[in-house]
């Protein structure tokens, strides 16, 4: 059973309040709670995060959006203010599954979608199984398809998700910490404040076992997101618009035409100088697609 909890929250005292003020919610799962923000009125707007980030990531968003739209911001099981509990499997799937449970606790429709990296399957998942509920999807840096195939992917899913990878992680936060900077188009925009976000949520080793089975799995999950990508029809006809990245070292311009060639109706639009993170690096183009009405 899933449950609403309205228990006042206690905020980390790592966390930059004029930042992030948003109010706190939990949902509580069978495997723990999962914290989200909840700002605003209107028609809902569901922005999922990937590894290592959270809500945080999209407060610029939220902030102006939430003038005139509702914003439901969660925050994935391992990440950010939700628990992070050590014997749970922390599989892509799993979390869809989540997901899914958060999503229909709500009982939205009319949902613009907002996923980058593995919010966009996790996402997209729920967005397969129902489509009737979407009304507009935009794609930040993300994928769907299995690349087991793919060397670039291969190797890194080899190099950050094998022992190496998992001790460094572990035990020195080398994720948030490194592989955020190094994503970053304009690291300049990325201020120390800001970075340190990205990785204080992992603060100790027992929390960043989600941190570590993610890169596995960009590999490990193909069979997941073999289904999925072969569902794709079902989205197909949801106006979609893919803001991208084009300095990310994570997702490339060959996998952008992957999107385009898969989703010929959706609108592109490029960012030449923002890298893996357009919600942190260009907030201002995600907010006026939201608000805007889609536009092929």
């Amino acid at each position: 059973m899933s449950t609403i909890s309205l228990t006042a929250p206690s905020y980390p005292n790592w966390l930059n309040r004029q930042e992030y003020p948003f109010k706190s919610n939990y949902f509580t799962l069978p495997v723990g709670r999962m914290h989200y923000v909840d700002q605003g009125e209107g028609e809902p707007v569901v922005m999922l995060h990937g590894n290592p980030g959270w809500s945080f990531e999209y407060r610029n968003v939220i902030k102006h959006v939430s003038f005139s739209m509702r914003c439901i911001v969660p925050d994935l099981i391992g990440f950010g203010l939700s628990d992070k509990p050590f014997n749970w499997s922390y599989l892509p799937e799993e979390h869809a599954s989540n997901i899914e449970l958060f999503l229909d606790s709500l009982n939205l429709s009319k949902i613009t979608l907002v996923v980058n990296d593995w919010g966009g399957p996790i996402g997209l998942s729920y967005a397969i199984r129902y489509p009737q509920k979407i009304k507009k999807i935009i794609l930040l840096n993300t994928w769907l398809w299995p690349v087991d195939q793919d060397p670039h992917f291969v190797r890194f899913s080899k190099m950050m998700g094998g022992e190496v990878g998992r001790f460094l992680i572990t035990h020195f936060n080398i994720f948030g910490k490194v592989v955020v900077r190094q994503a970053v188009g304009d690291k300049r925009k990325l201020t120390s404040e800001i970075h340190r976000h990205y990785y204080q949520h992992l603060e100790k080793k027992s929390d960043r076992k989600g941190c570590t089975v993610f890169p596995k799995e960009i590999v490990g999950s193909s069979e997941w997101l073999k289904t999925l990508w072969a569902q794709r029809e079902k989205i197909n006809h949801i106006p979609t618009t893919i803001i991208w990245g084009m300095k990310d070292i994570a997702f490339r311009p060959t996998d952008l035409e992957q999107w385009i060639t898969s989703c010929p109706q959706a609108k592109v639009i490029r960012l030449n100088a923002v890298g893996h993170f357009p919600q942190e690096e260009a907030p201002e183009i995600i907010v006026q697609q939201i608000l805007s009405p889609f536009q092929s």
